[in-house]
């Protein structure tokens, strides 16, 4: 039997990113887990509005999300973990600049640079609205036809209530096989 536990926020687990603003002449970051796909030409970043990072994304109308995968965690984390008002987080990673003029974190598997198109406002949150610029993806983590290989590229996952991070699995199936289970 079901029970409700109320008006709770169930959509877990997401996948973890770092993102990064240029703030002038020097990046920062901050670790995000509120990201998703609004659409195929969007994505949508939500952020605190108390980020130190915001007021750089809507300067700039730029920003880029930096998947992460295990062997950037620890960086990544100390990038949440750390208010960029107070701790200069601009030599954490190696990066370059991209093609919209937004950084890229060097270390990880893949880089989506992003231009914003709207900012949605809610309580305590501002969620940035993006298109892709420019997406970087090391060329390990690419299969024969230039698709990206999760199964090697292994993002890493966050889980909300517990605060715990996940990996990710294994493939169990193609989408929309299992609809052949239910035609015998």
């Amino acid at each position: 039997m079901k029970k409700n536990i109320g008006s709770a926020l169930a959509l877990y687990p997401t996948p973890v990113v770092v993102v990064g603003a240029m703030t002038g002449d020097k990046p920062t970051w901050t670790l995000v887990a509120h990201v998703g796909i609004i659409g195929h030409d969007r994505i949508l970043v939500s952020l605190a509005s108390a980020h130190y990072i915001n007021q750089f994304i809507k300067k700039n109308n730029k920003l880029t999300v930096n998947l992460v995968n295990e062997d950037m965690l620890p960086e990544a984390d100390y990038t949440g973990s750390v208010s960029g008002e107070k701790t200069d987080k601009s030599q954490i990673f190696e990066y370059e600049i991209g093609e919209s003029g937004a950084p890229v974190i060097n270390k990880a598997p893949l880089t989506m640079e992003c231009s914003v198109a709207d900012v949605y406002n809610t309580e305590g949150f501002e969620s940035f609205i993006c298109t892709i610029d420019h997406t970087y993806v090391e060329e390990e983590h690419l299969n024969e036809d230039n698709k990206i290989n999760y199964q090697t590229l292994k993002p890493v996952l966050f889980e909300f209530p517990t605060y715990e991070y996940l990996k990710t699995g294994e493939v169990i199936g193609k989408c929309l096989s299992f609809k052949n289970d239910l035609q015998k």
